[in-house]
């Protein structure tokens, strides 16, 4: 059994940190808001009252927060993870942030003497839900391994893919094509509907060829029905591409469609529709189409 301290436990870290709970690890968690500590409590995991009384003792800390200010201020802060984590203790960022943030708190987080990953994630509430992530790992090979164990009952596909700070960097590229892949659906989706097309029957047909994905098989037939519960906000991906828009400038790299799709999910954001999930582009297409409902 490894202690587990878990910090941020939303739409994704709740589920994650309840798949350790099941799989026998003393998981203690903390949160904001108190809701989700109560359910982790309820499924067999402890509640901790701050993050200092989360990581006491702990053999291993993630946190799983929205932005890189935030794991900035929960890991380097006064009260936060590096100042009351034990020596030795393996730290794993899996919140999807800057790769230069990612790599300087990689490099705050090995002064105080702790292992250091950041492990961003792929998948979405479904995945985590599921633990079928996609878990993109920076940092020591050696850390990678030891975080293995754990990472297994998270996700389906776990590559070690670099130093400290190349999972965000994956993850950037992740968010590029996927956002890409939602805009394009969308748009064939809507123009579909205008020829009035069997839209069940030419999505799965669709499925089954090389325009066959996960963002289809995922979020078709919610695109279809209008559904737009968010399972990742359209809010954070708008985050997301802004860190993949700086990364990219950064490196002198040209990513038009990507900067086009930002835009629009900017757009979307600007005007109160941050809430819904990502795959809510559908809504703009048509009104763009002249086929809002």
């Amino acid at each position: 059994m490894t202690s587990v301290a878990f910090i941020g436990l939303g739409i994704m870290g709740g589920p994650m940190a309840g798949h350790l709970v099941a799989a026998g690890h003393d998981v203690a968690g903390y949160n904001l808001s108190p809701e989700p500590i109560q359910r982790l409590v309820a499924a067999g995991g402890r509640g901790a009252e701050d993050v200092a009384d989360a990581v006491r003792g702990a053999d291993v800390i993630i946190t799983m927060v929205p932005d890189s200010p935030d794991v900035e201020a929960v890991t380097t802060g006064e009260d936060g993870v590096f100042a009351h984590a034990a020596k030795g203790a393996l730290y794993i960022d899996m919140s999807s942030i800057r790769p230069d943030v990612s790599a300087r708190v990689a490099e705050a987080g090995r002064a105080a003497g702790l292992r250091v990953l950041d492990a961003p994630v792929s998948g979405g509430e479904a995945g985590a839900v599921e633990a079928s992530l996609s878990i993109m790992v920076g940092g020591e090979a050696a850390d990678f391994e030891a975080a293995r164990p754990l990472l297994d009952k998270l996700g389906k596909t776990i590559v070690h893919v670099g130093p400290a700070g190349s999972g965000q960097t994956v993850k950037a590229a992740n968010q590029l094509i996927v956002a890409g892949n939602i805009e394009l659906l969308a748009e064939a989706i809507v123009f579909l509907e205008a020829y009035g097309v069997d839209l069940t029957a030419a999505l799965e047909v669709l499925g089954g060829g090389l325009a066959g994905s996960t963002v289809l098989n995922r979020k078709g037939r919610s695109m279809l029905a209008r559904e737009f519960e968010p399972g990742f906000r359209l809010t954070l991906h708008h985050k997301d591409l802004g860190i993949v828009q700086s990364a990219a400038r950064e490196a002198g790299v040209a990513i038009p469609l990507g900067a086009v799709v930002s835009q629009l999910v900017g757009a979307m954001v600007a005007r109160g529709d941050g809430g819904l999930d990502h795959s809510g582009l559908l809504k703009l297409v048509a009104e763009l189409s002249g086929r809002a409902d």
